[in-house]
């Protein structure tokens, strides 16, 4: 589905309330800013995560129809601390195999009582078709296609709020294959919603967006002028699977230009929070003494996803 096609508006109910999450489009700041501070609220002061009995009397489907770690994962331990029942489609042995149809399958799956489906797929748009063709159940994007991976960015502001508390007057740097990220136009879409309006995008020419995309964003094509004095840093890892293979850049060259070392960092503020979502190519797009180093939030941002995702269920769930 293209993306100038794809409407969230399905999302909100008429009076305004988040009943499915499938893109940052169309929310407000004060809907962003009540996940985060639920998301906030889930997490203790040492940092550990709490666990409720928001979702005790709800069963939630994971359908990944794409590889996942980080996602999938934090999305079964966040419903297994909000207390929900959690079932993990097996969908290389479900009758998808079998040419059933997609809504057919969710159809079948409703009638299990399901209460909420998670849903990662490599067509965008995917999740939206969903939630507009299936009635009385909470649809929450894990990411589809290139278009949107709206809790990686919610985790991403929570991460940032921790570190530099308001989002107006930063500086925020996007380093990486933009034009085939999710994670981009998410993490984009939410700064802007939040009040950030220095957003900086950083990539070789066929890496990044066009000059119409370009228009309310700084982009560069050269890493040192990009990074000057930013407050966080974002790298994004080489989408080779939504590449075609005469388009996939060396790798070595690519770090040559582009990668985030240690040197090019210093160009950053000395306090620069630096972030990835994951998986991490050490080597390709960053270095290992910046991924594994004191300014590095990686780790955290892991954690935060759960706290995030917790919230959103329990948000979609009425019960926060």
């Amino acid at each position: 589905m293209k993306k100038d096609l794809i409407s969230s508006d399905v999302q909100l109910s008429p009076e305004g309330k988040l009943i499915h999450l499938l893109g940052l489009e169309g929310l407000s700041k004060k809907h962003l800013t009540h996940i985060l501070d639920i998301a906030d609220g889930l997490i203790d002061d040492a940092g550990n995560l709490k666990k409720s009995k928001a979702l005790d009397d709800m069963s939630v489907a994971n359908l990944f129809f794409e590889p996942s770690t980080r996602t999938r994962n934090t999305f079964e331990i966040a419903g297994k601390r909000t207390s929900a029942n959690i079932i993990n489609v097996d969908l290389a042995n479900s009758a998808t195999k079998k040419n059933e149809s997609l809504l057919d399958t969710m159809h079948t799956l409703k009638a299990m009582r399901i209460d909420m489906f998670v849903i990662r797929h490599k067509q965008s748009g995917l999740p939206h078709h969903v939630a507009e063709n299936l009635q009385g159940v909470a649809v929450l994007n894990a990411g589809d296609g290139t278009n949107a991976h709206p809790t990686q960015a919610l985790l991403d502001m929570l991460t940032i709020r921790q570190h530099k508390q308001s989002f107006q007057n930063l500086s925020v740097a996007i380093v990486g294959d933009i034009v085939h990220s999710r994670v981009a136009h998410s993490d984009i879409q939410a700064l802007k919603t939040l009040g950030t309006t220095d957003i900086r995008l950083i990539a070789p020419a066929g890496l990044q967006y066009g000059s119409d995309r370009c228009a309310s964003v700084q982009c560069f094509d050269n890493i040192q002028d990009g990074l000057k004095d930013c407050d966080v840093v974002m790298v994004l890892r080489l989408q080779k699977e939504r590449m075609l293979e005469a388009d996939i850049p060396n790798e070595q060259e690519y770090f040559d230009n582009y990668g985030l070392t240690a040197e090019r960092l210093t160009l950053a503020k000395p306090d620069a929070i630096v972030m990835h979502p994951g998986p991490i190519n050490r080597g390709v797009e960053i270095d290992s003494s910046v991924a594994d180093g004191n300014q590095s939030v990686i780790l955290q941002q892991v954690t935060n996803g759960i706290a995030v995702r917790m919230a959103v269920m329990e948000i979609l769930a009425g019960k926060s």
